[in-house]
């Protein structure tokens, strides 16, 4: 696993065995960033993620190695957020990131009550977990941290559906790359 391009581009990136870590492949985590920035390198320079289920941290390291200004990574598994936090400590990233170390619905309401507001949240629960597609989604409909232009994408199985409606939130495109699926959600007006 590595970094797919950016400031960081090529360099590696540790994952853990035996967990329930499924790190976004390096070609549906190219495939993402294309469609977020296409032709554009400079589109995501200054931008807010969130990176739900954040498992090794990958995702949101790709945002920061392409100008993101902030992520926040969310992770209940202390391993897990460890790993994550040693993987920015190995690209020599000290800034512009968050972790906490608490399930996605708690650490929505901590980012909330402190007034945060996302450009872009990703969501990556183990694909076991189907419920928690619906409930973080439902919770992110009625959320203040995301704003109008707000994208919400969410990984998940191919052979799996998570939804098209969650309140306002609506999907307005699905991508199928092997055996996963990008979902990505907008605000309807």
């Amino acid at each position: 696993m590595r970094v797919i391009a950016g400031q960081y581009r090529s360099r590696p990136l540790r994952s853990l065995r035996g967990l329930d870590l499924r790190p976004t492949a390096d070609r549906l985590r190219e495939t993402l960033f294309n469609v977020l920035c296409p032709g554009d390198p400079a589109a995501l320079a200054g931008t807010t993620w969130l990176d739900l289920y954040a498992g090794t941290g990958a995702v949101g390291i790709e945002a920061l190695s392409r100008g993101a200004a902030k992520v926040y990574f969310a992770e209940s598994s202390k391993t897990a957020a460890d790993l994550i936090a040693a993987n920015l400590k190995s690209l020599g990233i000290a800034d512009g990131f968050e972790i906490v170390k608490a399930e996605s619905a708690k650490a929505l309401r901590l980012w909330e009550s402190a007034g945060v507001v996302a450009d872009f949240v990703f969501l990556d629960p183990p694909y076991r977990l189907r419920d928690e597609y619906a409930k973080t989604l439902s919770a992110l409909a009625e959320s203040s941290v995301l704003k109008e232009s707000s994208l919400v994408i969410a990984e998940h199985e191919k052979r799996f559906d998570p939804g098209v409606d969650f309140g306002q939130l609506r999907r307005y495109r699905k991508l199928e790359q092997g055996d996963a699926a990008l979902s990505f959600y907008r605000r309807s007006l």
